[in-house]
């Protein structure tokens, strides 16, 4: 495939971008900051960027058939009918949320939720995949364990297998999915990267870094022909493999940490990619500047829709937790790049 060529689509960076995705209907971009505590937004219609405050550190948000979004928040899961609106908690973290938290997840063509944990002291391997169906029984059920930070969930096109990665232990998971009841089996090893270096830092020299050191797996996307994308984190590039795990493609990076790519435009042929700048060194972020920021390219081959989750329906009674931020945190409405249009948004 040919070369990226990356522009910058935000002017204020996040800590650590993840979990983005394209709302169709809305013809938007949302993502989130997970240590920012905060849910932004980018309309394709005016250009404008608007920045929402969170109670706690998100893991991942999803669109609701019925409207809104699902938030995986640390304490549990829930529901905001609009921007603005009531937090309406769903179900209470099934963790301790001292030591744990949700990270990566998405729903499925089901519209069932499922979304992994972070065991953050990462001495053992705590961290679990569950799979939440907000028309079922309440509750979440516990479908892998073993990890030590959940990552890079995503499905084939067929939602016939399930990708998940441990990212400390540089791995990328699969199983076959039965799609109606949501059931795992056959797991196996999709891909192993090679661990990092023992003594490795990052130097702020993008070239010698990535020589020395690939990256692990983060977050990821599907494409329309099954193939996975995958951030690799202090990697600096971004990867493309078969459904047979082998990598068929190696894109290098502007930014040393990507963490999660995803399809959107009109076409669902731009490709937009978070990425984190929170804990790098000075000299990295001299060297890539564009640390932090959401990025977008234009690609040859489309992504997959998003899919929403389903709707919770009467039986999700209001919990306020917090409310998201009424207005725009910090007063910020960045409106459309200098000297650019809203047209990378559009996919045109």
């Amino acid at each position: 495939m040919k070369s990226l060529n990356w522009t910058p689509l935000t002017e204020s960076p996040d800590a650590l971008g993840e979990s983005p995705f394209w709302h169709p209907q809305e013809a938007a971009l949302y993502w989130i900051d997970i240590p920012g505590r905060a849910l932004r937004r980018a309309d394709a219609a005016t250009g404008a960027h608007q920045r929402w405050s969170l109670p706690s550190e998100p893991g991942c948000i999803g669109p609701v058939a019925g409207g809104g979004l699902l938030l995986a928040l640390r304490e549990g899961l829930f529901r905001a009918r609009r921007l603005g609106a009531a937090l309406e908690r769903l179900v209470a973290a099934p963790y301790d949320p001292a030591t744990t938290r949700f990270n990566d997840g998405r729903a499925d063509a089901e519209g069932r939720l499922w979304v992994g944990t972070i065991y953050e002291p990462r001495d053992k391997p705590e961290a679990a995949l569950y799979c939440f169906d907000p028309r079922g029984t309440p509750g979440l059920t516990r479908r892998a364990g073993g990890a030590t930070t959940g990552n890079g969930l995503a499905f084939s096109p067929d939602e016939r297998t399930l990708y998940w990665s441990d990212t400390p232990d540089h791995v990328i998971r699969a199983w076959d999915l039965e799609p109606l009841t949501g059931t795992l089996t056959r797991p196996r090893e999709f891909h192993r990267f090679a661990p990092k270096p023992a003594g490795w830092s990052p130097s702020g020299d993008p070239v010698r870094d990535t020589a020395c050191y690939g990256g692990r797996p983060d977050g990821a996307a599907v494409d329309a022909e099954g193939h996975y994308w995958v951030a690799m984190f202090e990697g600096g590039r971004l990867l493309r493999l078969a459904p047979d795990g082998r990598v068929v493609a190696d894109w290098p990076l502007p930014v040393r940490c990507p963490t999660m790519p995803c399809f959107g435009g009109e076409d669902l042929r731009t490709l937009y990619l978070t990425t984190a700048r929170q804990g790098r060194s000075a000299a990295e972020l001299a060297a890539c500047p564009l640390s932090g920021h959401v990025l977008w390219t234009r690609v040859e081959v489309p992504g997959l829709p998003v899919n929403f989750c389903a709707d919770p329906g009467p039986r999700a009674a209001p919990v306020p937790a917090q409310a998201l931020s009424s207005g725009l945190a910090d007063g910020s409405s960045e409106g459309p790049l200098p000297g650019r249009s809203a047209h990378p948004l559009r996919g045109e």
